[in-house]
């Protein structure tokens, strides 16, 4: 436990007189964060939990003693095979639908045209589920005799797959490790075993093949029964989709816990997949641990058969719990996306027009209509090259779903509708296996009547360099390619329909954004959601309790207001508990700085930051700092254009220099791929430097606030024995999504202390930030550091009071340089002196 422990020992005393067994002896403030999630859980309760000792571990230990002593009761699989069954005789009958729509209206003539291969392209027979209940009358909920008993469980979920992966081994060395029935979830992108799917590398693309496998698996018997026609060319089957091979491994998954990457080398080992296995697991499992996404977003957590029913929720890292679901709800269409699809789409109707049937033709024409709608608010025709087209009014118009939906002349189409036929008749997949097919120069198409028709759409996707890797044609040139990468992630419909479910959220709740840049392929729509308590809402009705937990999650209003109170939540039932660090008082030292050492007075405002006498005190504070402290210093800057404006800076005045005598300069790199070999190289400069002695004492990281190193790396002992803010990171303001949020906010909240809800938000995205970066450096009990904090405005009471409890009542307010670095000074060499 990263937190540290006392000696090996027993359990600690729980409520009631019971125990939780620890593999040591906790810490007081363990023991009292057990004690008070044990309560929240037991009394149904939201709570939400702050814990900078190390949230997960004792979670993870609380959480099996409170409820999984009570659901050890084993449940029979035995309805496993009966859904299994039900599943295959629905594909049966799908397709058998198809082929009598082929052999009704199109004739001998027309199937002859057309490559056999074309049936798996065309879409079956579409019903809505008003038709369904015509014709058969109200259907028989018949699913409990399908489905397995879902035991009461935990669903925990986190940040990241390494977190989950963590979580998981903690559970292995736990009390309950050997007799805790748990599953991990993850997308396909994590799980396949598939390397001919893996190699794809988009998760669409590995979505798009996985589905396109299973389909031809159950197309292959079919095929099989049909007498007297031409038997097709056999196609490609997931040889790891065995269902007798998944129950086996579901089986190996509920004996013994594991994690992903057990979970992957187990389904390679017995030849079953384990994102489909893993899910067969979750009715008897009592843990289920998933990532944010999974459960967070209703049509994804259906899909994967979740239940939270009277079930227990954790969700870890919630630091920013508001922004992941605000993000999972938004979705953004390009002007490029929009006239590919409508190309796409219109070039398929025209193919398979007479294998169609009228409610597809129907449906498939609303759609072309809504992308033509939706490109010309962007200024901009469909049949023509968006890449070609300049937009007039450039700029970014924000509007409410209505006013988009009238004036896009949209609102007489049922959005509802078409999602749902979107959804049902995978027309996006169908659609991408037909450019698959026939969207690159080597497709081969049989009738010239039909070349002349696809031309049109295999030129225009050569323009726009649209289709698979191996289609892309050398036109390739650098300053497209990173949205040539994005285009070719994945099928432009399925991100259309993306766009068009976040349409259909009430008009109050969220906002639909012009972007019109230099041309069409530029622009963008985008949908915002501003209340992100209407999806979070579901989980807190159904579930029992609910668990918000984190390592830093002051400020806590966000969280009862825009989420909780929002949601419909009962202030009686939320509870908050915050407990203190394990560290002892002196092995930290925060200090508010108001001046530097030429008293140049401390306010990083976008007005001032620029300024040449605040980048150069700010060079002479650090220059000062690394005389003094040992190891590593990480520094953090508001953004990367800052902290390459003050870096260029220094570097013509020379004051770079002088600090690379002192610290070697590292900075954090904006590419994900790129940080782990600078901290890699960061951890060995420091470890060298403090085994060879010398004038060089260590390293200085240069990093940025919501940056890759602000969030879930640990800078614990040498790595950051001095963490610096310059300034306070407050957003942009003039951001339009913003602005939006912060109208919203005042229009629906009531003020606070006198302050209205827009200034809290701003004044909070601030101090979460600050939160999360100064964090990084005390990780477990002995470590010890300094914090600094670089802007008299900290001072203020409204946003100190922001600050973390552990931190703040520690905090030492300097309105000199002189005495500050006295004290900074005494702290480092003590603790030095120490070891």
């Amino acid at each position: 436990m990263e937190s540290g422990a006392a000696a090996a020992g027993g359990p600690a005393p729980g409520p009631g007189g019971g125990r939780f067994p620890f593999p040591y002896t906790p810490y007081l403030i363990q023991e009292r964060f057990m004690a008070a999630l044990y309560g929240a859980l037991e009394a149904g309760r939201v709570g939400i939990f702050e814990s900078p000792t190390g949230t997960e571990e004792q979670i993870r230990r609380k959480k099996r003693e409170d409820r999984l002593e009570k659901i050890r009761h084993n449940v029979q699989l035995k309805y496993a095979a009966k859904r299994k069954r039900s599943e295959e005789d629905e594909t049966k009958h799908l397709l058998q639908l198809s082929k009598e729509v082929l052999s009704e209206g199109a004739g001998v003539d027309v199937l002859e045209q057309l490559d056999h291969n074309d049936e798996e392209l065309i879409l079956a027979e579409y019903e809505s589920d008003e038709e369904k209940k015509v014709v058969s009358g109200p259907v028989d909920d018949d699913d409990d005799d399908l489905e397995e008993e879902h035991v009461t469980k935990i669903y925990y979920c986190s940040r990241t797959h390494s977190q989950l992966s963590q979580f998981v081994r903690e559970v292995q060395k736990s009390p309950f490790g050997k007799d805790t029935r748990l599953v991990s979830l993850g997308s396909r992108q994590n799980l396949c075993v598939n390397e001919e799917v893996r190699r794809l590398g988009a998760l669409q693309l590995i979505n798009d093949r996985c589905m396109e496998m299973q389909k031809n698996k159950h197309e292959k018997k079919s095929d099989e029964e049909m007498e007297g026609k031409k038997r097709r060319v056999s196609r490609t089957v997931c040889p790891f989709y065995s269902y007798e091979q998944m129950q086996f491994l579901r089986d190996e998954v509920l004996v013994e816990v594991k994690d992903i990457e057990q979970l992957v080398a187990l389904g390679k080992e017995t030849k079953a997949c384990p994102y489909y296995g893993s899910r067969y697991a979750i009715p008897a499992a009592q843990l289920v641990v998933l990532p944010y996404q999974m459960l967070l977003h209703e049509p994804t957590r259906s899909a994967a058969g979740i239940k939270l029913k009277d079930q227990v929720v954790i969700i870890d890292e919630a630091h920013n719990l508001i922004d992941t679901i605000t993000c999972i709800h938004s979705a953004e269409v390009s002007g490029s996306q929009l006239c590919c699809a409508h190309s796409q789409l219109l070039q398929y109707m025209e193919r398979y027009r007479k294998r169609l049937k009228a409610k597809n033709l129907m449906y498939i024409k609303q759609i072309l209509y809504l992308l033509e709608r939706f490109v010309a608010m962007l200024g901009g025709n469909v049949n023509q090259n968006p890449s070609c087209q300049a937009v007039s009014q450039t700029g970014t118009v924000l509007k409410s779903i209505n006013d988009f939906l009238f004036q896009s002349q949209i609102d007489n189409i049922n959005l509802f509708k078409v999602h749902r036929y979107c959804e049902k008749s995978l027309i996006s997949r169908k659609l991408f296996g037909f450019v698959e097919r026939y969207g690159g120069p080597a497709a081969a198409v049989k009738t010239n009547k039909e070349n002349q028709k696809l031309a049109g759409l295999q030129n225009f996707l050569l323009t726009l360099q649209q289709g698979s890797d191996k289609e892309a044609g050398p036109l390739q040139n650098p300053s497209v390619e990173a949205e040539n990468d994005q285009l070719r992630s994945a099928s432009p419909l399925m991100q259309i329909e993306g766009f068009l479910s976040a349409l259909t959220n009430a008009n109050q709740d969220g906002r639909v954004i012009l972007n019109r840049q230099g041309t069409v392929s530029q622009s963008s729509l985008k949908f915002l959601l501003l209340n992100p308590a209407v999806h979070f809402a579901k989980v807190v009705e159904e579930c029992r309790a609910v668990i918000i937990a984190g390592g830093t999650m002051q400020p806590v209003a966000d969280f009862r207001e825009q989420l909780l109170s929002c949601a419909g939540v009962d202030p009686a039932r939320v509870v908050e508990f915050s407990c203190g660090h394990v560290i002892p008082p002196e092995n930290i030292l925060p200090i508010i700085l108001c001046s530097g050492p030429s008293n140049q007075q401390l306010e990083f405002t976008y007005q001032t930051r620029d300024l040449p006498q605040m980048m150069d005190e700010t060079g002479r504070i650090l220059c000062n700092l690394c005389n003094v402290v040992p190891g590593g210093v990480v520094c953090f800057f508001p953004s990367y254009e800052y902290e390459k404006q003050v870096y260029a800076h220094w570097e013509k005045t020379g004051l770079l220099a002088r600090l690379a005598t002192k610290k070697k300069i590292f900075q954090e790199p904006k590419k994900a791929n790129q940080v782990e070999q600078v901290l890699v190289e960061y951890a060995k400069c420091i470890k060298r430097c403090s085994q060879a002695g010398g004038p060089m004492t260590g390293a200085l990281l240069l990093s940025v606030v919501g940056g890759k190193m602000s969030e879930g790396i640990n800078f614990s002992d040498d790595l950051g024995r001095c963490v610096i803010m310059v300034g306070m990171p407050y957003p942009n303001i003039k951001s339009p999504e913003l602005q939006e949020k912060m109208i919203w906010l005042d229009k629906t909240m009531p003020r606070a202390a006198g302050q209205a809800p827009s200034r809290v938000l701003i004044e909070n995205l601030c101090m979460k930030a600050v939160n999360q970066s100064i964090g990084r450096a005390i990780r477990h009990q002995k470590d010890f550091a300094s914090i600094l904090l670089l802007d008299h405005r900290y001072a203020r009471p409204a946003i100190f009071n922001k600050l973390p409890e552990w931190i703040r009542e520690r905090t030492r307010v300097k309105p000199a340089f002189g005495s500050a670095f006295a004290e900074l000074r005494k702290f480092h060499r003590g603790k030095s002196d120490a070891l």
